[in-house]
C-alpha cells in the first residue's frame, strides 16, 4: 500500500473495508446466541450477551432469563456496545477520510486513537462477561464459550490491529503522496 500510495485505486479502500468487516463481526457478536453453549449432549444451556437459556431435558422447552437483571450483565453489554458504536463511528470517519482527495493525516491518526478506545471498551465487556457469568450463574454439564463470543474477540483484535495501521500510516506521508525521490542503486561493472 505504501509502495503505490493511497491514490492507487485497489489499495485506497483496504482499511475502510477491514473496518467494515469488523463492524459485521461486531453485529454478529451482538446478535448471536452462541456466547456460551453446552458442549455435549444433552444440550441444556445456551447464552447470549443479553440472556441465558436453559432446557431441563432433551425434548423440553427452553426457558430464558435476561442477563440485564444483573449489574454485571448490564456492564458487559454496555461496555461492548460502546466499543461497537465507536467502531461504527470510526468506519464512517474512515470512509469520509479516504473519500477526500487530499488526505488529512492527523485526522487518520485520530481514527486510530479512537479505535484503541473502542478496543478497550470491547475488551472490558468481553472480560466481564465470562468472569461474572461463570461465578454467578449455575452451569450444568460441560459448557464452552462459543462462536458469537469468538466473533466479539475477533472484533476487538481487529480494532487493535487497525488502530496501529491508522496511527502508523501518517509516518509514511511523504512516500504515500509521492514526495520522496526514488533512490537507485547502481554498481559499476
Amino acid at each position: 500500500m505504501v509502495k503505490y500510495g493511497l491514490d492507487y485505486t485497489r489499495c485506497r479502500w483496504i482499511l475502510p473495508l477491514l473496518l467494515g468487516i469488523g463492524v459485521i463481526f461486531g453485529i454478529i457478536a451482538l446478535a448471536g446466541r452462541g456466547w456460551l453453549e453446552s458442549q455435549t449432549l444433552p444440550y441444556v444451556q445456551r447464552a447470549s450477551l443479553w440472556q441465558n437459556c436453559r432446557r431441563p431435558d432433551q425434548g423440553g422447552e427452553w426457558s430464558c432469563e435476561s442477563l440485564m437483571g444483573y449489574a454485571w450483565g448490564r456492564a458487559a453489554a454496555a461496555t461492548y456496545l460502546v466499543g461497537f458504536l465507536l467502531l461504527v463511528i470510526c468506519f464512517a470517519l474512515a470512509i469520509i477520510a479516504f473519500a477526500i482527495d487530499t488526505l488529512r493525516f492527523n485526522f487518520i491518526r485520530g481514527i486510530g486513537g479512537l479505535l484503541f478506545v473502542a478496543a478497550v471498551f470491547s475488551i472490558m465487556g468481553l472480560v466481564i462477561y465470562p468472569v461474572k457469568f461463570s461465578s454467578e450463574i449455575e452451569m450444568t454439564g460441560i459448557n464452552m464459550f462459543s462462536w458469537a463470543y469468538g466473533f466479539g474477540w475477533t472484533t476487538a483484535i481487529m480494532e487493535i490491529c487497525l488502530g496501529f495501521f491508522f496511527c502508523c500510516l501518517p509516518n509514511y506521508e511523504d512516500q504515500i503522496l509521492g514526495n520522496v525521490k526514488p533512490t537507485y542503486f547502481y554498481s559499476s561493472p
